[in-house]
């Protein structure tokens, strides 16, 4: 239940506190005295989008504030909690600040929240029924909603599972489509993936072999450079044979080893440099026989060298032939991509699955469509429980609605609440004609103002004064549907009076004997059934501060009714006539 709601510095309120009790309140007051202007600081408490325009002239923000009684264990109180709320037994503080700039802010027990929290809280707290709401309830898809929403249960299980078939379908149709109109440039990549593949098979590459044929080609192209360079170093080491008395490297160490090692035990250190020469000597011996192998290992072999240029080639060939197997620009700086053969492998390994992803299309494409058909099918089979449901709470809003038009003054009158097939259009599916995002209905409200008379859509076939209490009948019982435990109405009952007001009255004030129900009206029919009477003045400066929403009793009610009746508060006969609606509705209450 609302309790209190404070509202500063928005539109013509100054500082303005609402209490409010249970049962019926009204809230009246002249034209512009800033009635409205509650009911959009209550929704701006709910979640509704800020308005930096309703900011009022020369203040920096406007603050909303609320105080909630929230049934412990309540899907309103776990949700505020969820959201780190603390609730202070069993009441939740709801506040909303919306500054001149645009900028604003909620708070929910006390923690700052995201304003779709509050929207989410007031699915739970608050239901408001406005003059706005009449005017969308006009459209065919706020009709199916409001037939959705009377439904329950019956509708809401089918149309999740509905609509989660139906946007698996659009992502189907959108992954077919992309097939489709694609389907020849991947038939050409496939190619070019194909071609590129069998040119790789035919050379066989392995890695890194263009670089070790082309170590092995600089070899064979420098043999007998590298033979004679190593002979001439084994001779230089180790002598010419030809020549005896020519002097080798290793002859000339050991002769300067000799003398040194004589003299050891003389001097150690001459004794540790012998040492050095004779390690010297190795060294040299083991390079000779290393040069004497080289150099017979070295071959000058033509036929070699023609094959491995012939091989080269052809690795040059692929490379260049697979421009696509290049390192990109962004990779060029990095010593760790691969180049030449290496990139080529590498683009045969990314290649194959590619390949074999494009040939799968086909594949691909019956898998979607068989898929596609059985969603279809689904979507069919769930659209006519849809159907079914929607009917038979078509039959009983229609019933129920139609029950309350003789409180409204309107005794002969019939709602009917049509549900058709829905026209096929352009944006239909192909092999779905009819379905839509909701379904494969379309919902009219039709009214037959008498018996014998034919049926009109609503917004055709009644008068404003007629759609006013129709829409005020339909609301009162979407509203017994609701599980939330307050109802506020925005001036639903404007066009109408007399009778049909004292019906209005009566059928808001049954409402209110288990639920809270918050009314703005310029009626006093209407006003008359309540159990709080609150009224909105403005002060002289124009603006409304907290002595300008008063709670009225007693006499001061008269006078308040007085004035709605006649504009003349001091008007004998119009204090006569509100004192008898209070006598008559307090009878009957």
């Amino acid at each position: 239940m609302l309790e209190e709601v404070r509202i500063r510095s928005l539109g013509v309120i100054t500082d303005a506190t609402l209490e409010l009790s249970g049962g019926f309140t009204v809230i009246t007051g002249e034209t512009g005295a800033g009635k409205t202007m509650l009911v959009t600081g209550l929704g701006l408490l709910l979640g509704a989008r800020a308005d930096a325009g309703s900011v009022r002239r020369g203040a920096d923000s406007a603050v909303v504030e609320g105080r909630f009684v929230v049934a412990p264990g309540s899907r309103a109180a776990s949700r505020a909690v969820e959201a780190g709320a603390e609730l202070d037994d069993d009441v939740l503080i709801v506040a909303r600040s919306v500054s001149a700039t645009g900028r604003g802010r909620a708070h929910a027990g006390g923690r700052s929240v995201p304003v779709a929290v509050l929207s989410e809280l007031a699915d739970d707290l608050v239901a408001v029924h406005g003059q706005s709401e009449q005017v969308l309830l006009r459209s065919p898809a706020r009709q199916r909603q409001a037939l959705d929403r009377f439904a329950g249960a019956a509708v809401a299980e089918p149309l999740e599972r509905y609509t989660a078939a139906w946007k698996r379908l659009g992502a189907l149709d959108a992954e077919l489509a992309d097939i489709v109109a694609t389907a020849r440039d991947r038939a050409a990549e496939a190619e070019l993936l194909r071609a590129g593949l069998d040119q790789v098979e035919a050379v066989a590459p392995q890695p890194g072999e263009d670089r070790a044929l082309a170590v092995e080609a600089d070899r064979l192209d420098h043999a007998e450079d590298l033979r004679a360079a190593a002979a001439l170093a084994h001779a230089a080491l180790t002598g010419d044979p030809l020549a005896e008395d020519a002097p080798d490297a290793a002859s000339l160490i050991e002769a300067a080893r000799r003398p040194l090692e004589a003299v050891r035990e003389h001097d150690p250190h001459l004794g540790s440099l012998a040492d050095q020469l004779a390690e010297v000597g190795y060294l040299v011996a083991d390079a000779a026989a290393e040069l004497a192998s080289a150099a017979e290992a070295v071959e000058v072999d033509p036929v070699r060298l023609a094959a491995v240029q012939d091989r080269r080639a052809q690795l040059t060939a692929l490379v260049r032939a697979l421009p696509s197997a290049a390192p990109d620009r962004s990779t060029a700086a990095d010593e760790t991509a691969p180049t030449g053969v290496d990139a080529v492998l590498a683009w045969a390994e990314r290649a194959s699955p590619r390949l074999l992803e494009l040939d799968g299309d086909g594949d691909r494409t019956a898998d979607l469509r068989a898929e596609r058909d059985g969603l279809v099918a689904q979507l069919l089979e769930v659209a006519a429980e849809l159907t079914a449901a929607r009917t038979e709470a078509a039959r009983r809003l229609g019933e129920l609605a139609t029950a309350e038009l003789p409180e409204l003054a309107m005794p002969h009158a019939q709602l009917l609440v049509q549900v058709a097939p829905s026209s096929p259009s352009p944006g239909d599916r192909d092999g779905v004609p009819g379905l839509g995002a909701s379904g494969a209905d379309d919902v009219s409200l039709l009214l037959r103002p008498s018996p014998g008379q034919a049926e009109r859509p609503l917004a055709k076939g009644a008068s404003g004064g007629e759609l006013s209490r129709v829409m005020l009948a339909l609301e009162l019982v979407l509203a017994a549907t609701d599980v939330v435990p307050t109802f506020v109405f925005d001036e639903v009952d404007a066009g109408v009076g007399g009778k049909a007001a004292v019906g209005i009255g009566r059928r808001l004030a049954r409402l209110a004997r288990d639920r809270q129900v918050v009314v703005v009206t310029h009626l006093p029919q209407v006003a008359a059934w309540a159990d709080q009477h609150l009224r909105v003045a403005k002060a002289v400066d124009g603006q409304v501060t907290v002595s300008g929403v008063t709670a009225l009793d007693g006499e001061e009610r008269v006078v308040e009714l007085a004035r709605m009746l006649a504009g003349q508060e001091e008007s004998g006969s119009a204090r006569a006539h509100a004192e008898e609606l209070l006598v008559a509705a307090a009878k009957e209450r």
